[in-house]
């Protein structure tokens, strides 16, 4: 039996058969599994039903521990039960899944298989997580396919129901999860037959029931425990047979064959490579290409891992095999051998009879974090059993000069197919390309008689950041999990990119090229780089070019080029006659954006119509080339480690790069963001200085930084080039008087966003359309800009005090050191980052949870944490994304145990170093303010040359000279370090929430900055428990029913946490007195920031005035509550409103986001139910807001902050030396 046709993912081909066969579903989002949960909730709240028919429920959780313990609840009480993780996720399970295992219930947890954070963090692809779970006692079915995905999501559920040992179902993270890929759909009637009544009714009959009491969970001492722990042998025991009965069983069902253990290859192989995942599918292909050249070779692709058949594994083997390599994609350092080789090793000691036969065994690694494995690198793991000296563990597809454990491989060897169509898209994360290149498999899959398969490469950084786009099809089957190298056809939907990276490498021979280009077809060639033109003329290649961004623009679909590039490719491919490629288009736009309504849906068929009109052939002469040449991505001036390693992972060369090139440790050097200049901006803001009132707003809203603002001496503007713009300082501050006051843009680093024109409030009197800073085009600006920048760099900044100037001035009249990240254009959360920095950030220690903050803030090649020209900057770190307060607190333990030790070997040598600088010291290690601080850096630089002149000193005892080696590696920490603990809505509101009202409820001196986005912005905007009531996002398809936790309420109960609601657009000085104020009480803070999100569903260039309207409706209240109020002699009112009670109109405000306004048009009366539950919401907030205000409260307990500190630490009497 033949299913239909269907293009998809591997998350949503296991989605589909993962809903159909459960009854309760609980999940959480993580890379790069969230989707299936994504799937299922929003089949659920469409009310797709089941096999049973029922509509599945499905619950998000806290956690995927808490997703964990709900499974295992369900499991418990008789309910089929699924859920869906990977990595960190799969790890937090691991308590529970011994549980479940342990009893013996059947259950399947669907699995994306990804790294784990070792040395960094990596969203990608390997077998480490999955590896880490291997001893819970889960059969463990790897596939290899999105095929098999779907395949066996139901050979899984089959099979735990028959065995009751619960499956793990594995597919390779990104590799299989997120390929696009043609499957026949299962149909329901083979679900039926795999998934009998009569095992079901036997799980429930197992539930915890009260007419059927049973205890289950007890404790069990010595005498029982181990005979109790191997009473369930045989139900392991049994599992590969009812595995490979299944697999016959569905193989004659629907002609898909599949074995425990397949082999394939010569039936005489000599030599054999063992592999499992997505690995072996590229693996075929080399060995296939080898036995048809008359190599005796073989491929033996592990699909049951767990529980190892050894005998079943020896079985498949070739009786003439006399090598075997093991190829494991993981790595566990120390151990004897990865986990696969050494399950292969025992199981040919166990089985292989002839002991002088016995193959020879080679384990090599490959692949971590989706590094490429393709047909060669399998070969030449293949071929190293030919080399009597080859490592027994060695690495494929990287050069290790350290260890020298790589095996080179041969660059010739290929086994794409003549029959195959290559196609490569280069774009931009969010301009639509790879939503467009998935449209196209999907057309070419359904709706042709060709295969087609996608596939899609981006870094983990934000909206803006390269995608490559990866595109084949063909008359036959299209299987090839690993990158085109070769491409007939190659589009450049921005045409930047061919000035910082070779995006027409790839064309083959006669490739045809299409470019995004803001040129007409004759003007195009003189416009490219001298590198591409000799490319395209030496390889022959067609061009054509469509200016997709005025085409987009015109018909109002913004930046979003990917209908207009789409239509493009279809006209050019000749894959579909034209007409039925464009009514094609214009089916998917209909099914895409159906939900978004009738305006988004004319804009996408116009763009579809005039991107046929638009299209034009680009000649290319024979002779002659342009002036413009690829730019050198750093400069000479750049750092060693920027130039050497940097700059080849920002032209996407980091393949390239050997092992001895990275730190041991993941250590990397701040300061580098400052080197990639990305240049994406279509449009940047050009100052218009006789407009400018010198409000520094423009500054202080950028979200990367990429607009400063200075006073200097005019003396200082002397060299300054042409063009460069300043005008007569006009501020209070008297230490700025004769000043020239500069608003200067970093051209290259502009992302185009336009929020910083939203909030500029001077415009022309004579045209009001004309702002103090305006968007222009940014070619007709570049290098004038360029010039400007580069001279700019070099002024000082003045940093002027507080008390002088109003906080905004003040504040943006110092240097950010968080710039140019890679978030997203009009990101609500960098401009507080990047604020925090210009208050602290000389003494700033940031300990991040994993989220866009960690994203943006730390994914290579660049970090936007940036130094002062001293070299003093942040100093940052990530652990978790569960963590991040304990992780926090751990450092602010440590700082303060280390200026502690400071303190007492300074008073211990205080004889030798002097009382007057010891006295100083000792009363400067608690200076906050800038000038306490510069005075105490004074007496720390002192306290160490004095240090270096004690130890020639010789009559020290031993030890003093112990003390002052030690007082050596602490005096740092006599200058005051900020500890920040910065996170997301998702950590603070969900996963985190313990460690962080634990870390509160401590008293110690650290701060919390919340960057609300009210979703999980990182894994792609599912919803947490910051999530409003009526908002739609991820994991809430029909509208979020319950209302938004209150966190700031819940820390304002200790008494002692300073607490504050921010929104920077709505009251910028509330936001900058309220940080000031936070770093300077010495106990626990808490500030929730509001950042709009791109999730939101809003224009990001109202960013900040969106913010200020969302108070203005009630949706926010801005309040700050300063425990300092309370510990007043006769206590105080420390909870203050910032914001004036609303007058505008909650609904009306909530119409403008598309996270609202989706609802109103899919189920309006349940949006305007949800919406009136909404504004009552805020209304009632508002409204114990102001009770609470209106409290006089004095707090009982007057130790608070260092006072509670200190009444905690137990001082003692330093050791006398002997």
């Amino acid at each position: 039996m033949t299913g239909t046709r269907i293009v998809v993912d591997g998350n949503e081909a296991t989605a589909r058969v993962a809903h159909q066969l459960n009854e309760v579903i609980a999940i959480y989002p993580i890379t790069p599994a969230s989707a299936m949960g994504e799937f299922a909730d929003a089949w659920s709240a469409a009310g797709r039903r089941n096999l049973w028919g029922q509509v599945p429920q499905v619950v998000q959780l806290q956690s995927e521990a808490g997703a964990a313990g709900t499974v295992h609840g369900a499991l418990q009480a008789g309910a089929i039960t699924t859920t869906f993780t990977s990595s960190q996720g799969l790890l937090l399970m691991i308590p529970n899944m011994f549980k479940i295992a342990g009893e013996l219930t059947a259950a399947v947890i669907h699995i994306a298989a990804r790294s784990i954070a070792t040395h960094a963090l990596s969203i990608f692809g390997d077998h480490s997580d999955v590896m880490a779970a291997r001893s819970t006692g889960w059969a463990m079915l790897f596939a290899s396919s999105v095929q098999e995905a779907q395949d066996f999501a139901l050979i899984a559920q089959a099979a735990t129901l028959r065995s009751r040992v619960p499956f793990l179902h594995v597919q390779d993270g990104f590799r299989t999860s997120h390929e696009v890929a043609r499957v026949e759909a299962l149909p329901e009637e083979i679900l039926r037959e795999f998934i009998p009544e009569e095992l079901v009714a036997a799980h429930r009959a197992r539930a915890l029931d009260p007419d059927r009491p049973v205890l289950r969970g007890t404790a069990q001492n010595p005498d029982v425990f181990f005979q109790s722990r191997e009473a369930a042998n045989s139900y392991y025991l049994a599992v590969p047979n009812i595995v490979s009965g299944l697999f016959e069983e569905f193989g004659a069902r629907t002609g898909r064959h599949y074995r425990n253990f397949d082999y394939t290859g010569a039936p005489d192989a000599e030599r054999v490579l063992v592999v499992m995942g997505s690995g072996a599918v590229a693996a075929r292909e080399a060995v296939d290409r080898l036995v048809a050249e008359g190599q005796k070779v073989g491929l033996l692709n592990v699909r049951l891992y767990r529980p190892f058949d050894s005998a079943g594994f020896v079985a498949a083997l070739p009786t003439t095999v006399r090598g075997i390599v093991v190829l494991d994609r993981t790595k566990e350092p120390g151990a004897a051998g990865e986990p696969l080789y050494q399950d292969v090793l025992t199981a040919l000691a166990e089985q292989w009879v002839d002991g002088a036969t016995r193959p020879r065994v080679l384990n090599g690694r490959y692949g971590l974090g989706s590094k490429e494995f393709t047909p060669r690198m399998a070969k030449a793991a293949i071929d190293g059993l030919l080399e009597p000296r080859a490592p027994h563990s060695f690495t494929v597809g990287i050069v290790d000069d350290v260890t020298h454990l790589s095996l080179k491989a041969d660059e010739a060897f290929t086994t794409e197919r003549q029959d195959v169509t290559r196609a490569v898209f280069y774009g931009l994360g969010s301009d639509g390309t790879v939503g467009a290149t998935k449209n196209s498999v999907k057309i070419i899959g359904e709706q042709t008689e060709l295969d087609a398969q996608g596939y899609f490469v981006y870094d983990s950084k934000k909206s803006g950041a390269v995608t490559v786009s990866h595109l084949r099809f063909g008359p036959a089957p299209v299987a090839s999990p690993y990158l085109i190298e070769s491409a007939g056809f190659i589009g450049v939907h921005r045409f930047e990119l061919l000035f910082s990276r070779d995006v027409l490498g790839l064309a083959a021979h006669g490739a045809t090229v299409l470019f995004n280009a803001p040129f007409r077809a004759d003007e195009l060639w003189g416009q490219l780089p001298v590198e591409a033109q000799r490319l395209i003329r030496e390889r022959e290649l067609k061009l054509f070019t469509i200016d997709g961004d005025r085409v987009a623009h015109e018909v109002g679909l913004g930046s979003r080029v990917n209908t207009v590039m789409q239509t493009c490719f279809f006209a050019l491919s000749g894959v579909l006659p034209r007409d039925e490629a464009l009514a094609a288009i214009k089916a998917a736009i209909d099914r895409t954006y159906g939900k978004r309504g009738g305006t988004v849906l004319a804009r996408n068929h116009a763009a579809v119509d005039a991107a046929v009109d638009n299209l034009h052939a680009v000649p290319v002469p024979t002779a002659g080339e342009s002036a413009y040449r690829r730019f050198a991505l750093v400069p000479e001036n750049a750092p060693e480690f920027v130039q050497r390693v940097t700059a080849r992972i920002m032209a996407g060369e980091g393949d390239h790069l050997p092992v001895s090139a990275f730190p041991v440790d993941g250590t990397y050097p701040t300061n580098t963001g400052k080197w990639e200049k990305r240049s994406i901006a279509f449009e940047v803001p050009i100052w218009q200085q006789d407009i400018c009132t010198q409000c520094n707003l423009c500054a202080l809203a950028c979200p990367h930084a990429a607009i400063r603002v200075n006073a200097v001496p005019q003396d200082l503007l002397a060299g300054a080039p042409d063009g460069f713009k300043w005008t007569p300082w006009t501020g209070r501050d008297e230490s700025l008087k004769d000043h020239a006051f500069i608003v200067q843009l970093a051209p290259d680093d502009c992302t185009g966003c336009g929020v910083c024109v939203d909030v500029c409030p001077a415009r022309d009197k004579t045209d009001l359309k004309v702002k103090a800073i305006n968007l222009e085009p940014k070619v007709a600006h570049l290098e004038q800009e360029r010039a400007n920048w580069a001279f700019y760099e070099n002024l000082p900044y003045p940093r002027p005090s507080f008390d002088a100037l109003d906080p905004i001035k003040a504040s943006q009249l110092r240097e950010p050191l968080f710039e140019f990240s890679g978030a997203c254009a009009g990101c609500g959360e960098t401009p507080y980052l990047k604020l925090l920095t210009q208050l602290f950030g000389d003494h700033l220690v940031v300990a991040n949870a994993t989220g866009c903050s960690s994203i943006y803030g730390a994914n290579l090649p660049t970090t936007p944490w940036a130094q002062t020209a001293e070299g003093r900057g942040p100093a940052w770190s990530n652990s978790l994304f569960e963590d991040a307060a304990e992780f926090g607190l751990g450092m602010r333990l440590a700082v303060d145990a280390r200026a502690e030790q400071a303190t007492d070997l300074v008073g211990r040598l205080g004889a030798r170093l002097g009382d007057n600088l010891v006295t100083a010291l000792l009363r400067g290690a608690d200076a906050r303010d800038e000038e306490g601080m510069a005075a105490q850096r004074e007496r720390v630089a002192e306290l160490l040359t004095r240090l270096d002149a004690l130890e020639q000193v010789s009559d020290l005892t031993e030890g003093e000279r112990r003390d002052c080696a030690r007082l050596r590696t602490v005096a740092e920490t006599l200058v005051y370090r900020q500890l920040w603990i910065v996170g997301g809505d998702g950590w603070a509101y969900d996963i985190g929430f313990g460690g962080l009202d634990h870390v509160l409820a401590t008293g110690r001196d650290i701060n919390v900055l919340v960057l609300d986005t009210e979703v999980y912005s990182n894994t792609g905007g599912q919803a947490s428990k910051s999530t409003p009531r009526a908002a739609v996002a991820k994991f809430a398809a029909s509208g979020k029913s319950v209302g938004k936790k209150d966190l700031g309420q819940i820390a304002m109960a200790y008494g002692n946490v300073y607490v504050a609601q921010i929104a920077m657009g709505a009251s910028p000085k509330q936001t900058i007195d309220v940080l000031r104020a936070a770093a300077a009480w010495p106990g626990p803070s808490l500030i929730i920031a509001y950042s709009p999100c791109i999730a939101h569903g809003i224009d990001l260039r109202t960013m900040m005035t969106h913010q200020r309207d969302a108070v203005r409706a009630g949706y926010l209240t801005l309040y700050h509550y300063d425990p300092q109020e309370a510990l007043k002699e006769g206590g105080g009112q420390p909870l203050v409103l910032d914001s004036r009670p609303p007058k505008a109109s909650l609904s009306e405000w909530a119409s403008r986001e598309g996270r609202f306004s989706v609802l109103a048009r899919s189920q309006p009366e349940r949006a305007a139910a949800l919406m009136q539950l909404a504004e009552a919401d805020a209304k009632a907030r508002r409204a114990l807001y102001e009770q609470l205000a209106a409290v006089h409260h004095e707090m009982p307990d007057k130790a608070s902050g260092d006072a509670a500190r200190a009444l905690a630490t137990v001082r003692t009497e330093p050791e006398v030396e002997a």
